[in-house]
């Protein structure tokens, strides 16, 4: 009798771990059952994007915007902060608006080692896991900007290039063990100014396997810049290791270098050089980079005229 019930007692918890280790296959299979992949198009000249303040927060500076310029963005920027949740909220309101989701994630004062051994996984699979479920394109980026010295993870922080590769690439691999196929990953470098230290940004390349776009950050402060010696010689720096479509991620004039000349510009650099396209920090950064204030505003908007007249 005791033998009877130790076979039965043994066949039943036989029976519950064999229930068990089905059931936990079976949500672990749901958990990284990959989204499908969304690729987002790579013609030249597509892409319009901008950054308004008030992003992600709302979507009004960006319609008031629409409103102003007669364009409507199909790229809609932010920047978010470290252990910052996706917005997804934001993405959704772009995406009615026929936008995608640009964000470019920062890490001031994060340890670019200490996110490359894993310490910041569970964050990193929180966000993956509502970009997968957002279900539409998103455009991310890290640590932007990364061959200049003004951020953390700089060039004058005690941060590496290999450093920085090895958390991009760690940053990827989760993101894709999470199923997060949606994502179209935008390495952003700053352009190359060698008397102000601003680098080549080579070193700080993480390999074709875990880039999709390179985005390039620049600036009209004098009326004398054009497109091509301000963005020429960092587009030739990155086409000697990659022929990864690019996109101007950032751009601006200031009232001083003359807004409608060089939103005119940039377009007609866009086209000369093949490029996706440009993002507009129409914002108060360095200088007042909106389109629809300033000198510009008062002599009837040539900026945003422009901005309307080169888009079309």
């Amino acid at each position: 009798m005791r033998l009877a019930k130790v076979v039965t007692v043994g066949a039943a918890m036989l029976v519950a771990v064999a229930v068990i280790v089905a059931v936990t296959r079976h949500y672990k299979s749901v958990a990284i059952s990959p989204a499908p992949a969304i690729v987002l198009p790579t013609t030249p000249d597509s892409y319009l994007g901008v950054y308004r303040k008030g992003v992600p927060d709302h979507y009004a500076g960006v319609t008031a915007m629409t409103d102003f310029t007669g364009v409507r963005p199909n790229v809609v920027m932010y920047y978010s902060i470290w252990k910052e949740p996706f917005r997804t909220t934001f993405a959704q309101q772009a995406a009615r608006h026929g936008a995608v989701p640009m964000v470019q994630i920062e890490t001031n004062k994060i340890s670019l080692a200490a996110i490359a051994s894993g310490h910041y996984d569970n964050y990193l699979r929180t966000y993956a896991s509502a970009v997968r479920s957002y279900g539409h394109a998103v455009i991310l980026g890290f640590g932007h900007e990364m061959n200049g010295y003004w951020y953390t993870w700089g060039t004058r922080h005690h941060t590496t290039p290999a450093q920085f590769v090895a958390a991009w690439r760690h940053i990827v691999r989760v993101f894709r063990s999470v199923g997060a196929n949606n994502v179209t990953w935008l390495w952003t470098v700053n352009i190359i100014d060698a008397k102000s230290g601003i680098r080549t940004p080579g070193p700080w390349w993480p390999g074709s396997s875990y880039v999709n776009w390179v985005g390039i950050d620049g600036y009209y402060y004098k009326p004398s810049w054009a497109f091509a010696p301000l963005f020429g010689p960092t587009i030739k720096a990155v086409r000697a290791f990659t022929r990864d479509p690019i996109l101007i991620s950032e751009t601006g004039a200031s009232d001083a270098a003359g807004k409608a000349a060089k939103i005119t510009n940039v377009f007609a650099g866009i086209r000369a050089y093949g490029l996706l396209g440009f993002v507009w920090f129409d914002a108060v950064g360095l200088r007042d980079w909106r389109i629809d204030t300033g000198p510009a505003a008062a002599a009837q908007h040539p900026g945003a005229a422009a901005y309307k007249r080169t888009a079309s």
